[in-house]
């Protein structure tokens, strides 16, 4: 055959030999792949490609001849594809032959058409170029799978113009997981595979993420995968290393970017910052349930470590969500050991001193009904000894120390959960707690049944304990403005108040100390905890601001029951020296908060009632000789502190004269011998008459509060507490009926005592107002006369004589009022009737209850 050789290259571009141009066309053309000899007749980019392969791998890319190939991609942005598929060809040959030099280069070679190449074709490239990590993944050797990673990482930073909704990260995710969980025997090996897994697991949530198209990476078959992964390589033994020296701590430093524990640090924070408010959960369920199943929770440092970077990663509105999370875990497990439930306390705790302010959520109530629910719980465990329902045979023994290390765990988490609420919130949430707190019935009756289900006393006094500590910790999370805006409601202040009555010493403690973070509100809490008598009130360093308007309504209104509580408290017969010091406390700060006029007259008639309630006979007084003793000297110093508050000279002298006294003939009736540790007061010996120099007087105390303008009238009377049970039944909620008054006039020299003839019940003051007389016939009259006066009469004359009845009507009530406002009283305070003489405690008239028929 003479003639030359021609090529020709049709349009699909696949070079054919033109071996006789006299031939048919059938036979025309050979396709120049059946030539596999004739290396000069290949495609373009195939001799582009096997171009940038050298004869010696260890020379690495021709450079040049990548230009070359990167040159002609972006000429020719439709040959990418083939040069993809080429490169995965060879790729696949170079891998099975075992030729690590070739399959860096092709890689490499990879990763530069990517980072070049942004043509509409590259989805197609990339299937290639995916397909190849792929294959070098599978392999067993570490080295390739550490090349897969790095090419697929460098893949995932690379912004693509055009999606691709096709393509799934399945094997990928599978695959980098399992070299984050890699075995390897060689510590060196095992480590940078393990973080070449992390760091692809990384970029898959990287790539994923950012589009809603893409596969969705947070369904929970990936994430039972990803995040294990992430914690898995997080955990370190606990073992203690030495602490690096100045010369080697740059090293260390650039260790830890390579370290697994670092790595998977970094991807956590990644992942979960890239979650959306719906995805929170996706990432909290696969790490509870790897802190299971792993026995992560004791000790709970690994597991307060995770949760510290979710919550510092994730955006602050989201915090609920993972605190309601460990919520839900914690009921899921209501029936496992105290100590598991300790430790996810602990971690909620930690979680939430890290929350933003009112982050909680919406359902505040329910967080805090959760943790007292498990505290009920605890306590129904502890008393029963066993773990389990009523009806189950199957219980298990419980420890009781860790019970009691789970109640302190909650109640310590009370608080933590209280200091990012608002004030008012924290009211409401006092409020809660005291609805749960049981209250003795008022007939007395020890053996009551609490609202939340604990029976018998000891159950009751352990859950009256647990809920006024975790109260206590909502108090100290409060900022104390007024006691109006603290003691909105009744339904908190009056159980509050009984609950300071009950039997148990230590119960009576803890609500003192609420009183004491409630009403102090200038920081003179620590400062009063001492009974002591400071010869100079400076030395104290109190902080004394005139008393607000609110404040002294409130004392008005609230102050009897305040005063009745501080009465019978230093009479409990199983005080302390913390219950009395408590008691002084609380008395303090009534003074130094709301040390109004009418709050200091009725405190001063407060004490001088418990010094005559103390000098009472043995045989009248059934108190002990060490508690005489110590109720002396908490009057001692309590009334020091008011003649020093009140800069009264005639009333500090007489304090001070009364002090000195005491210090002559009688040291155990002041604080520095009374609470003395060790004392012998039970050897002391009482007389049956206390003499009148060691005690504090009501006529000099009267003359000095009158030298400074004070108002006195009521200091005369003597001191009468309420009811044992006067939250429930206080002076505004008595019963209108079983008002009987009596009066009688003032005694007058030369006159007869008169009597009334008529004593004013409810009854008199309703035919008072109605009037109504017996007689039908009269009445049909009158109501006759009264309908033609109206149709008839002028206008003038029914209005004169309507307002002339009206004001009958008003004159009658004001002398009503007049008489029942203003009883009649001897010297000594008494009101005096029929019966004879009786202390009772007036009722303004403005502050009693009467029927709707009376209101005119």
């Amino acid at each position: 055959m003479s003639d030359t050789l021609k090529i020709a290259t049709p349009e699909d571009e696949t070079p054919r030999l033109d071996l006789s141009p006299g031939m048919s066309d059938a036979g025309r053309w050979i396709d120049i792949r059946m030539c596999g000899c004739c290396g000069a007749l290949r495609p373009r980019y195939k001799k582009l490609v096997d171009a940038i392969f050298p004869e010696d791998p260890q020379d690495g890319l021709v450079k040049t001849n990548m230009d070359k190939l990167t040159f002609y991609t972006i000429r020719a942005p439709e040959k990418l594809d083939r040069v993809g598929e080429y490169l995965a060809q060879r790729l696949s040959r170079d891998v099975s032959r075992n030729r690590k030099g070739y399959v860096v280069i092709a890689m490499e070679a990879l990763d530069q058409l990517l980072l070049a190449c942004h043509a509409q074709s590259i989805n197609l490239f990339v299937e290639s170029f995916l397909k190849m990590v792929s294959k070098l993944l599978e392999s067993r050797d570490p080295d390739l799978q550490i090349l897969g990673s790095t090419s697929f990482v460098k893949f995932t930073n690379i912004e693509e113009d055009t999606p691709s909704y096709h393509r799934r990260y399945d094997f990928f995710v599978s695959k980098f997981s399992a070299m984050a969980h890699s075995n390897n025997q060689a510590p060196d090996v095992r480590i940078k595979v393990r973080v070449a897994g992390l760091r692809g697991l990384q970029g898959v949530v990287k790539k994923t993420s950012s589009d809603e198209l893409q596969v969705n990476i947070w369904d929970k078959v990936h994430m039972d995968k990803i995040v294990p992964s992430l914690l898995y390589n997080m955990h370190e033994e606990d073992s203690p290393s030495p602490s690096p020296s100045d010369d080697t701590q740059h090293a260390s430093q650039q260790q830890d970017t390579t370290r697994p524990t670092t790595v998977a640090e970094t991807c956590l924070r990644d992942l979960v910052c890239r979650a959306a408010f719906g995805c929170i959960k996706s990432v909290l369920k696969p790490a509870l349930s790897h802190l299971d199943n792993h026995q992560l929770w004791v000790p709970n440092r690994f597991a307060v470590k995770c949760f510290k970077i979710i919550m510092y990663s994730m955006q602050s509105q989201y915090s609920h969500v993972a605190i309601q999370s460990l919520l839900s875990h914690l009921d899921d497990h209501t029936r496992d050991s105290a100590r598991i439930k300790a430790s996810i306390v602990g971690v909620l705790r930690e979680t939430v001193s890290i929350a933003a302010a009112g982050s909680i959520g919406p359902s505040v109530l329910e967080v805090f009904n959760t943790l007292l629910r498990h505290l009920r719980l605890s306590i129904d465990y502890q008393l029963t000894g066993r773990r389990g329902s009523q009806g189950s045979i199957h219980k298990q023994p419980i420890n009781e120390e860790e019970e009691k290390l789970f109640q302190e765990a909650i109640i310590t988490t009370v608080g933590a959960f209280a200091t990012i609420l608002p004030d008012y919130q924290k009211i409401e949430i006092m409020m809660f707690i005291m609805g749960k707190v049981p209250i003795p019935p008022q007939n007395g009756d020890s053996n009551f049944l609490s609202a939340t289900g604990v029976q018998g006393e000891e159950g009751n006094l352990l859950l009256q304990n647990m809920l006024l500590k975790s109260l206590h910790q909502v108090a100290l999370a409060y900022t104390s403005v007024s006691m109006t805006t603290t003691f909105t409601s009744t339904a908190f202040l009056d159980p509050l108040l009984r609950v300071s009555l009950v039997a148990d010493a230590h119960v009576r403690l803890i609500v003192q100390q609420i009183l004491h973070t409630l009403i102090d509100r200038h920081g003179n809490c620590e400062k009063l905890q001492e009974i002591r008598i400071p010869k100079y009130i400076n030395d104290l360093d109190l902080k004394v601001e005139k008393c607000s308007r609110q404040d002294l309504a409130f004392m008005r209104k609230h102050g009897p029951q305040f005063y009745s509580m501080l009465y019978e408290n230093l009479l409990q017969h199983d005080n302390s020296d913390e219950n009395f010091h408590a008691i002084y406390c609380t008395m303090a700060l009534l003074c130094v908060e709301m040390g109004g006029e009418d709050v200091l007259v009725e405190l001063l008639r407060l004490t001088l009632g418990l010094q005559e309630i103390a000098c009472k006979p043995q045989e009248e007084n059934d108190l002990s000789t060490p508690h005489i003793c110590k109720l002396h000297a908490v009057l001692a110093a309590y009334l020091n502190l008011i003649s020093q508050l009140t800069a009264i000279p005639a009333l500090c002298q007489h304090v001070t004269q009364v002090l000195e006294t005491r210090k002559q003939e009688a040291p155990y009736f002041l604080p520095e011998t009374a609470f003395l540790e060790g004392n012998s007061l039970d050897q002391v010996t009482l007389p049956d008459t206390v003499d009148t120099n060691l005690l504090f007087h009501q006529n000099a105390i009267n003359e000095a509060m009158a030298s400074s303008g004070h108002e006195v009238s009521r200091l005369s009377q003597p001191f009468v507490p309420l009811r044992s049970d006067f939250p429930s039944q206080s002076r505004y909620s008595m019963d209108v009926q079983s008002i009987n008054i009596e009066l009688d006039q003032v005694d007058t020299p030369g006159r007869d005592r008169k009597h009334p003839g008529e004593e004013i019940t409810f009854e008199t003051l309703k035919k008072t107002l109605t009037e109504k007389t017996p007689d039908a016939e009269d009445d049909e009259a009158r109501r006759r006369e009264v309908v033609e006066k109206f149709q008839n009469a002028p206008f003038e004359e029914i209005a004169a004589h309507s307002e002339a009845r009206s004001q009958q009507l008003n004159n009658k009530l004001n002398e009503i009022m007049d008489m029942v406002s203003k009883p009649s009283v001897d010297a000594s305070g008494r009101v005096v009737s029929l019966s004879g003489p009786f202390q009772v405690k007036s009722v303004p008239v403005y502050e009693m209850q009467f029927p709707d028929l009376c209101v005119y």
